[in-house]
């Protein structure tokens, strides 16, 4: 068996150490045919940076991880200088520290690609010069892929008035940043731009200065661009598959349709096409066990603050109803809860209410979010010694004790109502 990527995000190791490799680059081909200018936001943990990664290694003219790939023989080999900005890797606790570490990295992309900027320009005038010489030197387009755009935004969000105003300049910080990939001399240099992220900030916002990109986060035509499909889970994981239901004196259906229940349901789009957690189902397959994974890589604390905040009705999360247009409208100042808790993965498309108004059902993905998203509300909306409660509740319910039910989730019944 091929070893389960969990937590890899360079392409070239996959392919290198022989990790299993989803293969996305029909649609990549479709994506660097057919545009320029493009955003996407998925979940945390949804591959984003890897996609990043292959991109980079497409761009760079390295054929030979490709071999055997649907993209091997279609694609034009070009060596096109690269500019990657991973946020990932850059300070934001403070907005000084935000630009002095964007600086860095453009300073090292600069020295990886021989080319020497002047020290006393602007960020912006950095950024421009770096693309522009790029062009010059190697006589081909520049890729410019930014990983992970709003991270220095919505790292403070949810967390007090001092944290929010810290949000804000950054924000402007990234407007002026990301208003230079528009600007006509660099933008006549170009041939592909992405841009990947959890959130979708409304044009006005972050966008105001790069109002030209293509948002593909709810094309149909790339529902399934991250994440595993039903035909993926057949073609890559059959062995692992079969080895999970070893483990748990299982058939191999049986162990397919647990695999369903836990980590599958992430939907993106009006087309029916559902995915699975890619991170989940590597952690589950290596371990053999089924647990909450996803959940362990991060609480959301901006989340759960903001529901508290906003006294937000939980049990309306499981009938929810939104238009297409409430998914991506927000701003630092006017956050929608709603729209939030899509874009990092707590909620997702269940069904189109109505096709021609473009209105959505929504609800929990899979079992491993629902149980843990419920679970750690309980938990912040009681005290720590309380917890053990949380699974005591099921139990009651189930063998009809409702007195002591009540008696249980007292301290928190807003939140349970929804179990």
């Amino acid at each position: 068996m091929k070893k389960l990527p969990i937590g890899i995000q360079s392409f070239e190791q996959i392919v290198n150490e022989r990790y299993i490799y989803l293969d996305k680059t029909r649609h990549i081909y479709n994506l660097a045919e057919s545009g320029k200018y493009y955003f996407l936001s998925r979940p945390r943990r949804f591959g984003k940076s890897l996609f990043v990664s292959t991109l980079r290694c497409l761009f760079e003219g390295k054929k030979d991880l490709f071999r055997g790939l649907w993209i091997e023989d279609r694609w034009e080999w070009k060596k096109h200088p690269v500019i990657v900005v991973d946020f990932n890797e850059i300070g934001m606790d403070t907005p000084e520290r935000l630009e002095q570490d964007i600086r860095r990295m453009l300073t090292s992309i600069g020295a990886n690609l021989g080319i020497k900027i002047e020290k006393d320009l602007s960020l912006k005038q950095y950024f421009r010069e770096l693309i522009l010489q790029a062009k010059q030197k190697y006589k081909e387009d520049v890729v410019i892929l930014i990983d992970e755009y709003d991270k220095a935004i919505i790292n403070h969000i949810g967390l007090g008035e001092e944290r929010l105003q810290t949000a804000k300049r950054n924000r402007d910080i990234l407007k002026e940043f990301y208003g230079v990939i528009k600007g006509a001399d660099v933008s006549n240099v170009l041939r592909f731009v992405l841009l990947t992220g959890v959130s979708r900030f409304s044009r006005v916002s972050i966008f105001s200065e790069l109002n030209n990109l293509e948002d593909i986060t709810m094309s149909a035509d790339y529902a399934a661009l991250l994440g595993i499909t039903e035909e993926d889970m057949v073609k890559y994981f059959r062995e692992h598959i079969e080895s999970l239901a070893a483990q748990g004196n299982m058939s191999y259906k049986a162990a397919k349709e647990q695999l369903r229940v836990f980590y599958n349901g992430y939907r993106f789009s009006n087309r029916e096409i559902k995915v699975y957690n890619p991170f989940s189902v590597f952690r589950c397959l290596k371990e053999r066990e089924f647990k909450n994974y996803w959940f362990e890589t991060g609480t959301p604390t901006f989340l759960v603050n903001l529901i508290k905040e906003n006294d937000y009705y939980v049990p309306e999360i499981e009938t929810l109803q939104l238009r297409d247009t409430d998914f991506s409208t927000y701003d630092i100042e006017k956050l929608r809860i709603n729209a939030l808790l899509f874009q990092t993965g707590y909620i997702t498309i269940t069904g189109l209410v109505d096709r021609e108004e473009n209105i959505y059902s929504l609800g929990y993905p899979n079992l491993e979010v629902k149980k843990s998203f419920l679970e750690l509300l309980y938990c912040e909306y009681t005290s720590a010694e309380d917890t053990v409660a949380f699974l005591k509740i099921k139990t009651s319910l189930k063998e009809g004790r409702i007195e002591e039910f009540i008696e249980i989730s007292q301290p928190a019944n807003m939140i349970l109502q929804s179990t």
